[in-house]
């Protein structure tokens, strides 16, 4: 491997460490699936990287896109208590 592949890789990987810990973090539900959406097409990323392109293709469409977008879809098809804590 060259050494900008190892360093592509090693930021693919703080960012997915960066993301993941953001889902964590947020509070609103909607910006942790956008970041989860984001990690999981970093990860999608990496799997590229790592010379497996259909394991790539399915993480970006079903891991990114799909879930994203159902996690998105629940959220807001659900009401919002204000005062809840």
């Amino acid at each position: 491997m060259t050494l900008i592949v190892q360093i592509i890789q090693f930021v693919l990987l703080l960012g997915l460490i960066i993301t993941a810990l953001a889902v964590v973090v947020f509070k609103d539900l909607i910006s942790a699936a956008i970041a989860l959406g984001a990690c999981s097409l970093l990860l999608s990323l990496q799997f590229y990287l790592l010379r497996a392109p259909d394991v790539a293709i399915a993480e970006a469409a079903v891991g990114a896109a799909l879930t994203t977008a159902i996690l998105i879809i629940a959220i807001k098809s659900t009401e919002r208590k204000e005062g809840y804590r």
